[in-house]
């Protein structure tokens, strides 16, 4: 069609075809949903047939004529599958298999052989070696071939979707991790702040009352009242700590976690050994409410698991780096309960480490004890993230 008739034909169907922006938009759409194939090989008629071949599944083709042209399209895309031919110039289709599969983002990935060599057995070998899921020789059967890519193409759809669930899941996961801590935040501040008000009013009253009475078994009533006040107010602080330490708000993260070691040391009678940067560091309020979380997770376990005499804590801050270590000399973890279902809290630990970034490596020896190391990227206070 030439270009005065492909102008004559859009203006004639006039308001019943789509703007370009939208069929763009929608062609862009319908290519997120469709997988990528890569399609290796050196002969332009090879090539040709396979794409003719591969067209009816409706996925993203991608070809390539070399070896090099492979590998920077298997830098820049995630490919469902991908068809190699063995014998190119250049870079043969072993060595372009083998670099790809060295790279982390196409490690994965399958790789089909193509080759019409006569030395099959060898071939084959060197295929398999590299790192190839199936080998076949041309001129490939048309039904055979797409069979195969098509079941490559719906496992890596269904990857896909996995792994949208899952970022979703973890999304979810730390929206309600924070919206948590946020409603632990407004509670804690609500019962120091109005309760310790009215029991701080209820102690003056008391005391007001008291130097008004002569008779000793009032005087005697009152300062029972006055001790019971007294008892109530720490209960309250010690809740509302419970619910977020004003320490960790007030003075970071590295007072909050001094505080917490002596705090487990003289509840369980287990000895903290301490060792922490200087006080000055300035960290990110996220950063510093996971990494205190799952240092409280870690007491929680020592304290009921490991019959533990000792507990060594370290916590180092780098430019780019949280790192916290914990060691106990306790019973040890065996790794049949790392994973098992009452590993929960460790689940827990992973996860708001892993929201940003992080790790959490857990290992243990029966007898020989536990050691917790947790890793967080750090974003200094201030900064955008």
């Amino acid at each position: 069609m030439s270009d005065v008739a492909a102008v004559a034909s859009w203006a004639g169907r006039g308001a019943e075809s789509p703007p370009a922006s939208a069929a763009a938009a929608e062609a862009s759409a319908e290519a997120a949903t469709q997988a990528k194939i890569l399609v290796v090989d050196d002969e332009p008629k090879s090539l040709y047939a396979l794409q003719e071949l591969l067209s009816a599944l409706g996925q993203n083709l991608m070809i390539a004529q070399s070896g090099e042209e492979a590998l920077k399209l298997a830098l820049k895309h995630d490919f469902a599958v991908i068809l190699l031919d063995v014998r190119m110039p250049g870079i043969d289709g072993f060595e372009t298999a083998k670099m790809i599969r060295g790279r982390e983002r196409s490690r994965q990935t399958p790789i089909i052989f193509l080759t019409a060599q006569a030395d099959e057995m060898n071939s084959m070998f060197r295929g398999y070696a590299v790192g190839a899921v199936d080998y076949l020789m041309k001129p490939v059967v048309p039904e055979v071939l797409k069979s195969k890519v098509a079941i490559f193409v719906e496992l890596h759809m269904k990857s896909e979707r996995l792994r949208e669930s899952e970022d979703k899941l973890r999304r979810l996961a730390a929206h309600l991790i924070s919206v948590r801590e946020e409603e632990r935040a407004h509670i804690a501040r609500e019962i120091h702040d109005e309760l310790g008000q009215v029991l701080t009013g209820i102690k003056m009253e008391v005391g007001w009352l008291a130097k008004r009475l002569k008779e000793p078994a009032l005087l005697e009533k009152t300062d029972s009242m006055s001790k019971l006040i007294d008892s109530t107010v720490q209960t309250v602080r010690k809740i509302a700590t419970g619910l977020r330490p004003e320490m960790l708000d007030d003075m970071g993260l590295i007072a909050a976690v001094g505080w917490q070691a002596k705090d487990f040391q003289k509840r369980t009678g287990i000895r903290c050994r301490t060792k922490l940067p200087p006080e000055g560091t300035k960290l990110d309020l996220d950063v510093s409410t996971t990494a205190f979380r799952i240092f409280q997770e870690i007491l929680t376990n020592v304290a009921r698991h490991s019959r533990a005499t000792r507990v060594d804590i370290e916590l180092a801050v780098t430019e780019e780096l949280l790192r916290l270590e914990v060691a106990d000399n306790g019973v040890g973890i065996p790794s049949s309960d790392l994973n098992g279902r009452k590993s929960l809290g460790l689940l827990g630990m992973q996860e708001r480490a892993l929201l940003f970034g992080g790790e959490v490596r857990i290992t243990g020896t029966p007898g020989h004890g536990t050691s917790v190391s947790v890793q967080i990227p750090i974003r200094r206070s201030g900064t955008p993230s």
